[in-house]
């Protein structure tokens, strides 16, 4: 029986494709504390109140709005000692209220920069500011990983073609695209071994963040018809 000629040539192949893209983060969230302590509820909740108030308006006089300044956390709880042979005594109440600040203009030329920001943030809030870190991104990510989708795709297709030449065939339509996208962690902070010049209104030099590059990748799985 005469072999169909279809069966020659049927077959397809299947890659994967990955690609990235870096670059510099042009936008930093950041956490800032305020923990107040009294002996009295209202105490310390006026007291945390008096703190957000300076800072929220240290924040809009450098420029930032009020859109991008958000209350992502408010607690009051009791402060306590463990005495020997008596339990926990109640010594006062901390109240504690989350800031999430995003700043949109943190390159080399911008005037206010994040660390003279912040610094001032900590001017105005004093000794009852918490800094809790801060994340590195992106305000347009999707061009990102325009390039990095292309970049896999271009992997995923020397891929192809080469097993495709070594097969002795030839690459024909694609059947299928999957893709998958992922964001490596955002680049960590270091502190720079230079500074802002030296601003008398709180006390000392602003610790800048070094921004880095982070990276954005995407991984496809690719199928064509051999020809």
């Amino acid at each position: 029986m005469s072999k169909n000629k279809s069966d020659d040539t049927a077959g397809t192949v299947t890659t994967f494709g990955f690609g990235s893209a870096r670059a510099t983060p042009d936008l930093m969230r950041v956490t800032i504390s305020i923990e107040t302590r009294a002996s009295k509820v209202a105490l310390a909740y006026g007291q945390a109140g008096e703190r957000v108030a300076a800072v929220t308006d240290s924040l809009r006089s450098d420029g930032v709005p009020g859109t991008d300044i958000a209350t992502s956390g408010l607690s009051v709880r009791t402060d306590t000692v463990w005495l020997e042979g008596g339990g926990s005594k109640i010594t006062g109440y901390i109240a504690t209220t989350d800031l999430t600040v995003v700043l949109r203009d943190i390159g080399e030329t911008a005037d206010p920069g994040p660390a003279t920001i912040i610094a001032n943030c900590v001017d105005a809030g004093g000794d009852d500011v918490r800094l809790g870190g801060l994340d590195l991104g992106f305000a347009d990510r999707e061009s990102l990983l325009i390039r990095a989708r292309d970049a896999a795709w271009d992997n995923a297709l020397a891929k192809a073609e080469q097993y495709a030449d070594r097969a002795q065939r030839t690459l024909g339509p694609v059947l299928e695209i999957t893709e998958n996208t992922t964001s490596a962690p955002p680049a960590t902070p270091r502190l720079m071994a230079v500074s802002a010049p030296l601003n008398e209104s709180y006390g000392g030099a602003p610790v800048p963040v070094e921004l880095g590059e982070s990276e954005i990748s995407a991984t496809i799985r690719a199928t064509w018809q051999l020809g």
